[in-house]
C-alpha cells in the first residue's frame, strides 16, 4: 500500500474564490444545513416517541433520517467554515476521513432506500404475511447488514485513496474531498483506480437505482387489485419514495459512473446531493404522510401543554 506521500495537506478551492460569492455560499450552506438538522432530527424524535409510528416503514425512515443527518454533517460544517477563510486547507488524514464518512453514509442511505422498497413490496403485494416477514428482528438484521455493507464499500474507497501517490500540485478543485478530485492530483497512472471506482461506486448507484425503479413498477402494477382507498394511500407513500430515489440517485449516477473527467456543472450537482437532498427528504416524507404529520402535532402539543399549565 502506497503511504509515502509527499503531500501532507490539500487546498480546497471550494465552489468559488470570489469573496462576495463565498459569503453567499456561507449563508446558503448554513441555512440548508440548519434546515436539514431541524427536519431530520424532528423526524427522528417523532418516530422514537410516537407509538403510532412503530411499523417497519417508520423504522427504516428513522435510519434514513439518521443517515441524511450524518451524510450532510460530513460535508456541510467544513464547507461553511471554509467559506470564511481566504485559503481553505485540509490535512491528508482529514481528507481520508471525509472520503470515508461521505461514502459510508451515502451508501447507507442507498441500502436503507432499498430496504424501504422491500418493505413497501411486502406490505402491498403480500399483506397477509407482512408482520411475519417484516418482523422487528428481521428489520434489525437488515439494517445491521446495511451498516456492514456501507463500511465495506467505504473501506474500499479508502484503500484506493491510500494507494495513490501525491507528489505534485495539492489544489483540489472541489469543496470537499472525494476520490474523483483526488485522482486528478495523483502522480501515477489512474486508469485501473478509476476503473475500480466506477465498478464500485458507479455500480452500486446504477444497480441499486435499476432495482428500486423495477421494484416500484411491480408495486404500482399490483395496486390494480386494491380498493380505491388502499390505492390512494399506497400510491402516496410510493410516490414519496420514488421522488427521493430519483433526487438522490440522479446526481450520484452522473458523478460516479463516468471516467475521471470533470465538467463545470459537477460541483453544483454535488451540492444538490450533499446538501439539497438531505434537506428535501424530511419535507417529502412529512408533507405527503398524514401519519407522520399527526404524530408531529401530538408531539408538539405535548411540549406545549406543560407550558400552558404553568
Amino acid at each position: 500500500m502506497q503511504l509515502n506521500n509527499n503531500v501532507t495537506e490539500f487546498i480546497l478551492l471550494g465552489l468559488t474564490q470570489d469573496p462576495f460569492r463565498k459569503k453567499i455560499v456561507f449563508v446558503t450552506f448554513l441555512l440548508f444545513y440548519l434546515g436539514t438538522l431541524l427536519g431530520n432530527l424532528l423526524i427522528i424524535t417523532t418516530i422514537k416517541t410516537s407509538r403510532a409510528l412503530g411499523s417497519p416503514m417508520y423504522f427504516f425512515l428513522f435510519y434514513l433520517s439518521l443517515s441524511d443527518t450524518c451524510f450532510s454533517t460530513s460535508i456541510a460544517p467544513r464547507t461553511i467554515v471554509d467559506a470564511l477563510w481566504k485559503k481553505a486547507t485540509i490535512s491528508f488524514s482529514e481528507c481520508i476521513i471525509q472520503v470515508f464518512s461521505l461514502h459510508f453514509f451515502g451508501c447507507l442511505e442507498i441500502f436503507i432506500l432499498i430496504l424501504m422498497a422491500i418493505d413497501r413490496y411486502v406490505a402491498i403485494c403480500k399483506p397477509l404475511h407482512y408482520m411475519t416477514i417484516m418482523s422487528r428482528r428481521v428489520c434489525s438484521v437488515l439494517v445491521a447488514v446495511a451498516w456492514v455493507g456501507s463500511c465495506v464499500h467505504s473501506l474500499v474507497q479508502i484503500f484506493l485513496a491510500l494507494r495513490l501517490p501525491f507528489c505534485g500540485p495539492n489544489e483540489i478543485d472541489h469543496y470537499f474531498c472525494d476520490l474523483e478530485p483526488l485522482l486528478k492530483l495523483a502522480c501515477t497512472d489512474i486508469y485501473v483506480t478509476n476503473l475500480l471506482l466506477v465498478s464500485n461506486s458507479g455500480a452500486i448507484c446504477t444497480v441499486s437505482f435499476v432495482m428500486l425503479m423495477f421494484s416500484y413498477v411491480i408495486i404500482l402494477h399490483s395496486l390494480r387489485n386494491h380498493s380505491a382507498e388502499g390505492r390512494r394511500k399506497a400510491l402516496s407513500t410510493c410516490i414519496s419514495h420514488i421522488t427521493v430515489v430519483i433526487l438522490f440517485f440522479g446526481p450520484c449516477i452522473f458523478i460516479y459512473t463516468r471516467p475521471a473527467t470533470t465538467f463545470p456543472m459537477d460541483k453544483m450537482i454535488a451540492v444538490f446531493y450533499t446538501i439539497g437532498t438531505p434537506l428535501l427528504n424530511p419535507l417529502i416524507y412529512t408533507l405527503r404522510n398524514a401519519e407522520v404529520k399527526n404524530a408531529m402535532r401530538k408531539l408538539w402539543s405535548k411540549k406545549l401543554v406543560p407550558d400552558d399549565k404553568r
